[in-house]
């Protein structure tokens, strides 16, 4: 039975770590309110640029430029979008759960290739053997334009060099504080739109002057990059969701946990000062 010292020294130790969570869940906050300022405004960029891009690969004949070319999907590689630090729940092992699923699958598994984003991906990939082509680390804290750029020029550089047949991402989607969803999307080739699009939509007649070639290199990497910048604010956005939500739960449970060491203290001390009570009736009674 533990004594009243050893509960007193429990206790400190929860309220230490109470005040480490309660903190991290500030922090968590802060960084949140920006980063889901960020991934918000990219929403409406990324989908008027995708209208675009529909509309310029409607009007052009199929495989008329090397990254709209359908391959057989031999030589697959994953983006794989994670966080930098744990503490944040299920956010990593949701997103390393659903890309080894999704490489497990493919026919040709042993040739499949993985670029992680994100510390714990990277180190997670690698203890499983898996072929880490590439990785960056550190973007999530703070998601930049230029990193997306450097990420998607390796990719295209790839690609165009036949080295893999289709690209792909998983990534968490920031929904709310309290919701993340998982999203694997087709990166490379770029699909038609009649793949893509909703039924009924009707694709908007842009004018074009300069001639389809010329248009389609520099819209088409441009149109990855910014997938790849939204995945990346969307990631960082849930990430700290996902921590924040984390931490408050852990600061709540050390709250409860107090509470329970502090009425089991008590009936510990209670119980010691009735044996002390008994005793000293017991010793007057017999000396009586």
């Amino acid at each position: 039975m533990p004594t009243q010292l050893d509960l007193k020294r429990r206790i400190r130790s929860v309220r230490n770590t109470q005040q480490i969570t309660r903190a991290m869940k500030f922090v968590a906050a802060a960084r949140l309110r920006r980063a889901q300022e960020r991934a918000l405004s990219l929403r409406p960029h990324a989908k008027a640029l995708e209208a675009v891009v529909r509309s310029a690969v409607s009007r052009i004949p199929e495989g008329t430029h090397p990254l709209l070319a359908k391959r057989e999907e031999k030589r697959v590689l994953l983006l794989v979008v994670s966080g930098e630090r744990g503490l944040c729940g299920a956010f990593n092992a949701n997103v390393l759960r659903r890309a080894v699923e999704f490489l497990r699958r493919r026919p040709s598994a042993d040739e499949a290739e993985v670029i992680a984003l994100g510390r714990k991906g990277r180190d997670a990939l690698r203890k499983q053997r898996w072929t880490v082509a590439a990785e960056y680390v550190d973007i999530s804290a703070r998601v930049q334009s230029e990193r997306a750029a450097e990420i998607t020029r390796a990719v295209l550089e790839r690609y165009q060099a036949g080295e893999v047949d289709a690209v792909y991402i998983v990534f968490n989607e920031f929904k709310s504080v309290l919701t993340q969803v998982l999203r694997l999307e087709k990166l490379l080739p770029i699909e038609a739109p009649a793949a893509q699009s909703s039924a009924g939509e009707v694709p908007v007649d842009y004018l074009y002057e300069q001639p389809v070639g010329e248009l389609l290199d520099r819209l088409l990497p441009r149109y990855v990059e910014a997938q790849v910048y939204r995945a990346l604010a969307e990631s960082s956005a849930a990430e700290h969701a996902a921590r924040m939500t984390a931490m408050d739960s852990a600061t709540r449970n050390a709250r409860e946990l107090i509470d329970k060491l502090t009425l089991y203290m008590n009936k510990v001390r209670q119980a010691a000062i009735t044996k002390e009570i008994i005793e000293v009736v017991s010793g007057a009674a017999a000396a009586g």
